[in-house]
């Protein structure tokens, strides 16, 4: 693709960029190109001019992602702090970028007197992640405060989807492959904001309580199959501890995997069907990823 006659940008366009550093597992190879948009013009002008048959995937904090040794064919796009502005439109409703985190997102709320986000809290990931994996936490999810979203289209065309076109399901959403998020709108509730700090603070606890939080890690590894609780099958299949190289099930939460220091991304993976096959062995339960994992093997 470094043949390719590329678009011209505005922002960064970065051939060979290594990966490991933007993701939260620190591991994996580079991307062929990650272009860095200047702003939502920037990004459908390239994609506009890109060849259509070049790969293009979104990328945000790199919380919940194992990117494959081998690395990630065509382009990379990540949105910056250019994305990352929240913006009140009215009492009970926020414009968010595609870049903003979750703990940007609920604090605005906080700020605004706006209740209902605070789950956003615990979110390791950005709205155009959690929009396009309907993210959740403590019993709330994207889909029960998302008014709309605009997205860009592999085309580079700009779109505005409301919350019945993006067919949400439990972690999933119909959202077309290669479009990327820019911005979102959530609407929520009136409410003190010390009210809502309380909130934030208890979801803050228990998340610290339960989560190996200070580790190289992916956020939950597996969805939580039909009337279990992933930790739970894993935990009875013998997984809690488990390790393939310097890849390792959580002591403290075993729907986490870890990287002890040098794992590599075929370590983290391995573990992770390692995991899926014993619990299958043990109580014929499907655990399903709720990680991406994308590129490919070295």
């Amino acid at each position: 693709m470094s043949t390719l006659a590329l678009p011209r940008v505005r922002g960064k366009l970065t051939e060979h960029a290594p990966l490991a550093p933007l993701v939260w597992f620190k591991s994996g190879g580079a991307a062929e190109w990650l272009f860095e948009p200047a702003d939502v013009e920037d990004l459908s002008d390239f994609l506009t001019g890109l060849d259509p048959h070049v790969p293009v995937m979104g990328l945000g904090l790199g919380s919940n992602l194992i990117v494959r040794d081998g690395g990630v064919p065509g382009v990379v796009v990540r949105l910056g702090k250019a994305f990352a502005k929240v913006d009140r439109l009215d009492a009970t409703t926020l414009r968010c970028g595609g870049g903003a985190s979750g703990i940007l997102v609920s604090s605005s709320a906080r700020d605004a007197g706006i209740g209902g986000l605070e789950f956003m809290r615990s979110i390791p990931g950005t709205v155009g992640g959690f929009v396009r994996m309907n993210g959740g936490a403590y019993g709330r999810e994207v889909k029960d405060v998302l008014v709309e979203c605009e997205v860009v289209l592999r085309s580079g065309a700009r779109q505005t989807l409301a919350l019945d076109a993006l067919g949400y399901t439990y972690r999933h959403s119909e959202l077309p492959e290669g479009a990327i998020v820019v911005s979102a709108t959530f609407r929520g509730h009136e409410a003190e904001p010390a009210a809502v700090q309380a909130e934030m603070d208890r979801i803050a606890a228990a998340r610290e309580a339960s989560q190996p939080l200070r580790s190289k890690t992916g956020g939950s590894t597996f969805k939580n199959p039909p009337g279990h609780k992933a930790w739970e099958v894993i935990d009875a299949a013998g997984c809690r501890g488990l390790t393939i190289g310097d890849a390792q099930v959580s002591e403290k939460h075993c729907n986490f995997l870890l990287n002890l220091g040098s794992a590599t991304s075929a370590d983290i993976e391995g573990l992770g069907e390692e995991v899926r096959k014993r619990v299958r062995a043990h109580s014929g339960v499907e655990l399903e990823w709720e990680i991406q994992r994308v590129g490919v093997n070295a």
